[in-house]
């Protein structure tokens, strides 16, 4: 006998199965309730694989492309809508129809100079009369209004015209003191220039020198003990050889010219101005003065109290009066603006047209990197100065941008040939290079016809730099008399210029404080700046388009953006070292937010700050958790550290 399986294998199949169950399924289609021991054996089922999962996902994207850009265009503070009047700027009348010709100059100098200048300027026409006569003089006038020549012309007619001709070994008859080594450059390049390009310059025996830091102190006393006749110098380096080069006299010293007097200040020279006055006095008494600075501060008028006698005031402002008068008139005046939020009002070229724009700290980089194409790739080839807190913020974004932005075509070109050939040339300048370094980038930048200067207020005073048509202000300077001195160094002698200031949302009320002392901007809208990505090949996504819009598509500018700032944090996180660079500069742009005067706390205060988006700006994909273990400058101090510029 058979078992019942085995006899049931044997069995053959009916020979037709029923029509029913080929022809029609069964009617009752629903499933029966799911009981326990169906719930048990349907969780023992094993998960599909997550390698099969992903690529069914990445399948059905294939067939529509498809950027995030919520991380960079969402949960950002809203734009405050800027509510102003139009003020009415201070003019200054930088030109006058008076050539040198009508000045009492030297026969020579009247040759020379009409060759550069067709007109002389007010400040030059006001201030050389004044000079000529021997008095001392407290000059007052905005920045790139001619005021190195006003008190360079009257020096030199005056060391000429002496009854015994000057010999180099006499040592220095005038002393001139400047903020930074760049200005001192400026000014010890003009003579020699001036020499060579004209055959007929009389005065070769008169010999310029600069003494600056960072030199070796061995070559600057080789060329004292050779002689110079105007000395050009900063305060400290000064000092420094007053205490330790026995051949430094000051004679013969006739003249004391301190340029860019504010300035000297603010950057903490004030003793050293002491020190060197004291040692002028000791030698001789008699001697002509001249202070000139852009603004008139309390300080100023603290340094021509004890620098000046009896000066005449001179200031070519229109609501000022144009005679010249005595120095103790604007006494009061500087008291009342003594800190930034004072009813000082400042002068501006007529020419320069001012802009600020209101931009999230997470789309801060891109904007940046957006108007950097914009200005100076996709439009007339422009000679920029990008202006930051810090030099750790210039080393990074000098990095960066070189790498990242100007470092070649990338795999497509842009869209628009106008000016797309034509590379980016970024330079950096700041107060922690050497000074070889400092000279070569600054001699290269001046030679330049286009070309993006980062760099840190150190080339905020005195510099004249030509053919600059755009100043970025990519951090807010500490007061609006620094905003002047940076917006100075376009639109100098009469030329076209544009400046452009970068806000955060809560920083907003800076404009009203501009506005209260008659610093009139405009507005610039981040999306327009943002859309200047359409036009370059490399950010853009490969998708078929269905239609062909006329306009701007705003996603696909914020995919551009997102796709730019994606190449900006893959480079960074491409090695750790970058990472420890980018934090670093995160670290030195928050201590240098911390040093704003107490008078801007409102505006600029560090709790306003979102640490997650400021990180965003600097191609970091998260907030740093110790950003306090990172050493600073003035970590040991238990005074709040200020950030070198």
């Amino acid at each position: 006998k058979q078992p019942k399986g085995v006899k049931r294998k044997l069995q053959s199949p009916p020979a037709t199965p029923p029509a029913k169950r080929n022809c029609k399924p069964s009617k009752n289609t629903f499933k029966k309730p799911a009981t326990g021991a169906d719930i048990k054996e349907k969780g023992s089922q094993k998960p599909l694989p997550k390698k099969q999962l992903a690529g069914d996902r990445n399948a059905s994207q294939k067939s529509k492309p498809f950027v995030k850009t919520s991380s960079l265009f969402r949960n950002n503070p809203e734009i405050p809508a800027i509510h102003r009047k139009a003020v009415q700027q201070v003019q200054e009348n930088v030109f006058t129809t008076d050539s040198f010709s009508q000045l009492e100059l030297h026969p020579h100098l009247v040759i020379i100079f009409p060759n550069l200048f067709c007109l002389s300027c007010s400040v030059q026409k006001q201030t050389i009369p004044v000079l000529l006569q021997g008095k001392d003089a407290l000059v007052r006038s905005q920045t790139g209004s001619g005021k190195t020549l006003a008190y360079g012309i009257p020096l030199v007619q005056s060391l000429q015209g002496m009854e015994s001709k000057i010999q180099r070994s006499d040592g220095p008859y005038a002393l001139i003191l400047v903020p930074t080594r760049e200005v001192g450059d400026l000014f010890s390049l003009s003579l020699p220039e001036s020499a060579c390009e004209d055959p007929e310059w009389p005065f070769t025996w008169i010999v310029p020198g600069v003494l600056m830091g960072g030199e070796k102190r061995k070559s600057e006393k080789a060329r004292l003990r050779k002689g110079i006749n105007i000395l050009i110098s900063t305060p400290g380096r000064l000092v420094d050889h007053i205490k330790s080069t026995e051949c430094i006299h000051f004679r013969r010293t006739q003249w004391l010219i301190i340029d860019e007097a504010d300035r000297i200040l603010d950057l903490g020279f004030e003793k050293e101005v002491a020190v060197i006055l004291n040692a002028l006095n000791a030698v001789r008494e008699t001697r002509q003065n001249v202070l000139l600075s852009a603004t008139l501060t309390e300080g100023v008028t603290r340094l021509a109290d004890i620098s000046l006698n009896d000066p005449i005031s001179i200031s070519i402002a229109d609501e000022i009066q144009k005679a010249p008068k005595p120095a103790s008139q604007a006494e009061t005046q500087a008291n009342s603006s003594s800190d930034c939020t004072g009813p000082e009002n400042f002068a501006v070229p007529e020419k320069l047209k001012q802009y600020f724009m209101m931009v999230p700290s997470k789309l801060r980089l891109v904007t940046l990197a957006a108007f950097i194409l914009e200005k100076c790739k996709f439009e007339k080839r422009h000679k920029m100065i990008v202006f930051f807190s810090s030099c750790e913020q210039v080393e990074f974004h000098y990095e960066l941008l070189l790498k990242v932005l100007a470092g070649g075509p990338g795999p497509e070109q842009p869209e628009h040939s106008s000016g797309s050939s034509a590379c980016l040339q970024f330079v950096r300048l700041h107060g922690s290079m050497a000074q070889e370094e400092r000279t070569e980038v600054f001699q290269e930048f001046l030679k330049s016809k286009a070309g993006i200067l980062l760099c840190t207020d150190v080339a905020a005073r005195g510099l004249d730099l030509p053919q600059v048509t755009w100043i970025v202000q990519y951090n807010a300077p500490a007061s609006p008399a620094e905003y002047i001195h940076r917006i100075g160094r376009t639109a100098r002698i009469g030329c076209h210029g544009n400046s452009l200031l970068v806000l955060a949302p809560s920083e907003a009320e800076y404009v009203s404080l501009l506005a209260s002392h008659k610093i009139n901007v405009s507005e610039i809208k981040v999306e327009k700046v943002l859309s200047s990505l359409l036009k370059d090949g490399r950010f853009k996504l490969h998708r078929p388009r269905s239609k062909k819009s006329c306009g701007v598509d705003p996603q696909e500018v914020r995919e551009r953006a997102t796709v730019l700032q994606t190449r900006f944090e893959d480079y960074i996180h491409s090695k750790e070292g970058n990472i420890r660079w980018a934090k670093k500069a995160l670290q030195s742009f928050l201590c240098a937010y911390t040093t704003y005067p107490r008078s801007l706390k409102h505006i600029f205060h560090i709790k306003s700050l979102h640490l997650g988006h400021i990180a965003k700006s600097f191609g970091l994909r998260d907030a740093p958790q110790n950003l306090t273990a990172l050493p600073t400058a003035g970590s040991k101090k238990k005074t709040k550290p200020r950030p070198k510029r």
